[in-house]
C-alpha cells in the first residue's frame, strides 16, 4: 500500500484548545432519502467553516460510476462540478469547534482511505469519530422516524434499545472505518436514520434532521435543523399527495401505521421499560432489513448499457 498520507492535501492547520469530535459523511451507498448527504451539505450552509484539506479524488473515485455534472451554454461547455472529498472546522451553534468529513463514498483504496483518516484522527487529537448513514426501514412516513446507534463501545450505546439482532450486510466505508477507528483507540460509533423503504429514492430531509439531532444528542455539538424543516414539510406535502392519487399505496402506509403504533403501545405500557417491553417478535428479523436493504441497493445499480 502507497503512503496514506499522500492521498490527502493539507490547506490550513487547524489548532483545537480541546480533542475535537470527527463527523463523517458519505452520500452515495447507504444513503436512503439522500439523508446523509442533505445533513452534511446542510451543516456546511448553516454553521461557520473552513476547508482544512482535501482527498485526491482521482485516486478514489470512479467517473464512470458517478458522472461528473457538466453545464452546456449554447454552443460550449462552460463548467464541470468535479465531485469533492473534503475536511472542514466547522464551528458550531456555541461555538465548538469539530471535524467534518464529507463527500462521496470512495470507490478505491479503501485500506488506504482509512489509513489515511486514522493520520488525520491523530493529527487532531479526535476524541470521537461519529458516522452517519441512512438504510430503508418499514415505517410510515407519518411517524416519529427511528435512529439506530451503534458504536465501538458499550458506553456509546447506553441508553439506546436495539432493533436488529444479527445480520449480514454489504460492506461500506462508513461501517468499515467505524470499525477501523475503534480498533486502533479512537472510540467510534454510528447514527443510522431510519428512512421509509417506500421513499428511498426521493430526497426525504426529514432523515437529514433526524441524523444531525442525532449527531447533537451523542456528542453535545449544538446544530440547526430548522432550515430543513420547510424542505421536510414540503416532501410530506408530496407524499400525502401520492396518497391521495394512489389507493393502494395508502393502504400500505395505513398497514405500516398500525404495525408501529401497536409497537409503541407495547413499549409504553410495559412496566419493565422499554428494553424490557421488545420481545423477540418486536425486533425486526435481520432477513426483514436484509430484503429491504438488498431491494434498495439493487436499485443503485446502473442499467445495462444500451445496444446498438
Amino acid at each position: 500500500m502507497r503512503s496514506p498520507d499522500e492521498l490527502f492535501t493539507i490547506h490550513r492547520e487547524a489548532v483545537f484548545d480541546e480533542p475535537p469530535v470527527l463527523v463523517y459523511a458519505f452520500a452515495g451507498f447507504v444513503d436512503a432519502g439522500s439523508g446523509v448527504r442533505i445533513a452534511a451539505d446542510h451543516i456546511l450552509a448553516t454553521c461557520q467553516h473552513r476547508l482544512l484539506a482535501s482527498f485526491d479524488v482521482d485516486e478514489l473515485l470512479d467517473y464512470r460510476a458517478r458522472r461528473p455534472r457538466m453545464m452546456y451554454v449554447v454552443d460550449h461547455f462552460a463548467s464541470v462540478e468535479v465531485p469533492q472529498i473534503t475536511l472542514h472546522e466547522v464551528i458550531d451553534g456555541q461555538g465548538t469547534p469539530f471535524l467534518l468529513l464529507t463527500g462521496p463514498e470512495p470507490d478505491y483504496q479503501w485500506q488506504r482511505f482509512m489509513a489515511a483518516v486514522d493520520l488525520i484522527a491523530q493529527r487532531y487529537r479526535v476524541r470521537l469519530a461519529v458516522g452517519l448513514s441512512a438504510i430503508p426501514w418499514p415505517i410510515p412516513h407519518t411517524r416519529p422516524l427511528g435512529l439506530t446507534v451503534h458504536g465501538s463501545e458499550p458506553s456509546l450505546v447506553a441508553g439506546h434499545v436495539p432493533v436488529v439482532g444479527e445480520v449480514e450486510v454489504p460492506g461500506h466505508v462508513g461501517a468499515m472505518l467505524e470499525l477501523h477507528l475503534g480498533q486502533h483507540g479512537f472510540p467510534s460509533m454510528g447514527l443510522t436514520a431510519q428512512v421509509p423503504h417506500y421513499l428511498v429514492q426521493f430526497d426525504f430531509p426529514r432523515a437529514a434532521s433526524t441524523l444531525v439531532a442525532g449527531v447533537c444528542a451523542a456528542t453535545g455539538l449544538v446544530l440547526p435543523t430548522a432550515a430543513l424543516e420547510p424542505a421536510a414539510r414540503k416532501a410530506d406535502a408530496e407524499v400525502a399527495a401520492q396518497m391521495a392519487a394512489n389507493e393502494e399505496f395508502a393502504t400500505v402506509v395505513q398497514a405500516l401505521e398500525q404495525q408501529y403504533d401497536q409497537l409503541v403501545a407495547g413499549v409504553e405500557g410495559s412496566p419493565r421499560g422499554a428494553l424490557g417491553a421488545l420481545s423477540a417478535a418486536d425486533v425486526i428479523s435481520g432477513d426483514e432489513i436484509a430484503e429491504q436493504v438488498e431491494k434498495y441497493l439493487s436499485s443503485l445499480q446502473d442499467p445495462p448499457p444500451a445496444e446498438g
